[in-house]
């Protein structure tokens, strides 16, 4: 679906915009450079919503009418004001709500963009034979739950009796799902808002049943989870470890801090502390991520004194350690045993 709307409905044909940036040369995006990015949406719209690490939502609804261009043109600008100031290759989506614009930013390619048109038809086609773990709101379990029935498609469950999806699944999320698969999302696109969480993920060459491998990639993605979270000025009150395992089975675990914290060794303890109460022994793993949830500012938390000389030296180390990323990269300095 690449086609632009016809004259006179840009406006209305595909007024959100979800970016997804990458780097060029494959290299992860940094702060600074996702900074820039969003400072060149904000020359076309002050309607943008920062995704964090590398990510954004635009309503470009007045942008459209002002510089008289539809989405595909406004598009290719961007991509190409990306790649020209910054090195920045942009996988764009277009549609009528953020759920479709994320949903068609996933399906583009870094370089392209795919449309979808405010429109009934359009947005069924679209749908229709996407996995139903793909839509806005249904997670592993609800997922689970709905292909047990036979509904394992967007469309299927479009097609479903609302009260069959609110047996299923509950009444509010029930009556939720049953909207998002008609394509219908009343989230609106929140200027400068931050997002609530911050994910990574290591996936595995081949499932791993060693728990050394388990542990040094648990230490990979505190380490990146609390860079990405002290480069934001914020901090999570929560974690999440979800494990895939080889037989598709998927186990999450979340724990609450003692305090707010972007500090990569209470991460990195309360990582290992989740998966060692799992019992893996022997379990093959596919991927690891890790979920840092209920983000906050940091100049809003507490942080509790501890008078404990290591902490504040690992704490001055960590602030340095940032400092020389900030400067020459995310891969300017690592950890020995993470250099292997």
């Amino acid at each position: 679906m690449n086609a632009a709307p016809g004259p006179g409905t840009a406006a209305r044909g595909a007024p959100v915009l979800c970016l997804s940036f990458r780097r060029a040369d494959g290299t992860p995006l940094d702060a600074p450079t996702h900074a820039g990015l969003l400072a060149l949406l904000g020359a076309l719209t002050p309607v943008v919503q920062p995704l964090p690490p590398d990510g954004a939502l635009a309503d470009v609804r007045g942008a459209l009418r002002y510089f008289g261009r539809d989405a595909a043109d406004l598009a290719a600008v961007i991509r190409v004001r990306a790649l020209a100031l910054y090195g920045a290759e942009c996988a764009i989506g277009a549609a009528g709500n953020p759920m479709l614009a994320t949903m068609a930013a996933r399906a583009a390619g870094p370089g392209h963009t795919v449309l979808v048109p405010d429109e009934p038809a359009a947005v069924r086609e679209f749908l229709a034979a996407r996995p139903v773990v793909t839509l806005a709101g249904v997670g592993p379990k609800a997922a689970r739950v709905l292909c047990s029935y036979g509904l394992d498609t967007v469309g299927r469950v479009a097609a479903a009796p609302p009260a069959t999806l609110r047996r299923l699944l509950g009444p509010r999320t029930g009556r939720e799902v049953h909207e998002r698969a008609h394509g219908i999302d009343r989230t609106p696109v929140l200027p400068g808002a931050a997002a609530r969480s911050l994910a990574a993920e290591r996936p595995f060459d081949r499932d791993e049943l060693d728990p050394v491998r388990h542990r040094r990639a648990l230490l990979s993605l505190a380490e990146e989870l609390g860079a990405r979270l002290r480069a934001g000025d914020q901090v999570c009150r929560a974690l999440s470890l979800t494990v895939r395992c080889a037989d598709r089975t998927t186990l999450t675990r979340t724990r609450v801090l003692p305090e707010p914290t972007a500090h990569s060794a209470t991460l990195t303890a309360t990582a290992y502390a989740v998966h060692a109460a799992l019992g893996l022994q022997r379990a093959r793993v596919r991927a690891l991520s890790l979920r840092a949830e209920d983000l906050t500012p940091a100049d809003r938390a507490a942080h509790q004194l501890t008078f404990d000389p290591e902490d504040e030296k690992a704490r001055r180390l960590e602030a340095v350690t940032d400092r020389i990323r900030a400067r020459f990269g995310p891969s300017a300095i690592a950890r020995g045993s993470l250099a292997a």
